[in-house]
């Protein structure tokens, strides 16, 4: 087994040495969180292997303070947390998610109402640009870069070091199952909450214009009874039906795995026979070799300001009207680096609600295109995990042109690991290089 010190020179070496200027692709353990696209030139990249980046490299139970590598589960890095009593501050639903795709591609959960983003944790980036530099990326030093990192799909550098904050955990979370009529009750009930800062974690389900849940929870360390959601339970029913759950902190984190709202199978027949083996890790990775031959769900992750939500939920209702929808208040960490000073003006709000839809299998339209057309109008952002329609002038009125190809110019300048419109809504789609 390699170093650390020893990966990164590795990885560090073969850039400094590469002499083709074709665009490169990383081979990492996990499957990638995102959706497949059948025709991604990523497929047919060369590879830069970074598979074994994945150690936990320290724990500092009193400073609260974790040192890991990029491609850490979140389900391992719980594991080993936990033993201390701490967990990450935002911890994304799925196990198979890393610490460092979780940077990559900003990832969110119920905390996120309070502290954002994983990357609002992080306090330190160790990368190697595509020269095979090695940087280390701080707030304060080379700030841009550390910024920039977020959100942009790994086309900045490659990861190779995170250190990232810790808080304090109990053995249970105890959830309570607030339930609306109505999507102004529902937002008056987000908001109280998020001015409040009087619960742990949350989030919810809106399963049509008049029914909305607020799933509200609290850390503990005592429960009368708990539940599992791993095996033949699905968690998003609960979210409609009970009143009170508890449910141990490590299963809480991860209660979405075997499907946010598109749980497969569904049946308790089917969850009992092949429940355990079909988490989000092992269904990315059949839709993956699936991609060219199975049409898949629409999927997408949409952030809007909150208030703008009420009219988003008047134009969705006419437009698209698929439910339930995951629904994840979102705190800001900041106006980030990434977003344009239009996209700002436009979407002044510090509270934004992710909409995230799973499971739609309507195809008499382009609803990715449809929807893109009403953020833009709006001030909303739809995350690029899924197909991608944006014009590139489109595309850079949301995300930051200017601060992305100055730290490009610094980490990339041949762009071997392509700018983020061209691998995300040109490369993804078979085009291009």
């Amino acid at each position: 087994m390699l170093s650390h010190a020893e990966k990164v020179g590795r990885v560090s070496g073969q850039l400094r040495e590469r002499k083709s200027l074709a665009p490169v692709t990383l081979k990492k353990k996990g499957v990638s969180h995102q959706m497949p696209k059948p025709f991604d030139k990523k497929y047919s990249d060369e590879k830069l292997d970074i598979s074994d980046f994945d150690d936990i490299l320290s724990i500092d139970p009193a400073e609260r303070i974790c040192l890991a590598e990029p491609g850490v589960s979140f389900s391992d890095l719980v594991a080993a947390t936990l033993k201390h009593g701490l967990v990450p501050m935002t911890v994304p639903e799925h196990k198979g998610i890393t610490i460092g795709g979780a940077v990559a591609g900003g990832s969110l959960e119920s905390m996120s109402y309070k502290y954002g983003g994983f990357h609002d944790s992080c306090l330190e980036y160790e990368v190697v640009t595509a020269k095979g530099d090695v940087l280390t990326c701080t707030p304060e030093k080379d700030s841009l870069i550390f910024q920039m990192l977020h959100s942009t799909f790994g086309t900045l550098g490659i990861l190779t070091r995170l250190k990232f904050r810790l808080i304090p955990a109990q053995k249970y979370v105890k959830i309570v199952y607030e339930k609306y009529d109505s999507i102004e009750s529902y937002k008056a009930g987000i908001l109280s909450h998020y001015e409040k800062h009087d619960i742990d974690f949350m989030d919810g389900m809106i399963f049509s214009q008049n029914n909305c849940v607020l799933s509200t929870g609290y850390f503990t360390d005592k429960a009368p009874f708990s539940h599992s959601y791993e095996w033949t339970r699905a968690y998003f029913p609960t979210v409609q039906k009970g009143k009170v759950d508890y449910i141990e902190t490590a299963d809480y984190f991860f209660r979405y795995d075997n499907g946010n709202t598109d749980v497969f199978p569904k049946s308790f027949l089917g969850r009992l026979l092949l429940g355990k083996f079909l988490g989000s890790s092992t269904t990315l990775k059949l839709a993956e070799k699936l991609r060219k031959v199975m049409p898949l769900p629409v999927t997408a992750d949409l952030f809007i300001p909150f208030s703008k939500l009420t009219d988003f939920m008047h134009w969705y209702g006419k437009n698209v009207d698929f439910f339930p929808l995951w629904c994840v208040p979102y705190r800001l960490g900041r106006k980030y680096e990434w977003m344009s000073e239009q996209f700002i003006k436009r979407s002044p709000d510090e509270l934004f609600i992710d909409l995230a839809i799973y499971g739609m299998r309507r195809y008499d339209k382009n609803y990715y295109r449809l929807i893109e057309e009403e953020l833009i109008r709006i001030g909303g952002i739809k995350a690029l995990i899924s197909s991608n329609y944006f014009t590139e002038d489109e595309f850079w009125t949301i995300w930051n042109r200017d601060n992305y190809f100055k730290v490009k110019q610094q980490t990339d300048p041949d762009n071997i690991l392509r700018d983020l419109y061209e691998k995300t809504c040109v490369a993804a789609m078979g085009l291009g290089r």
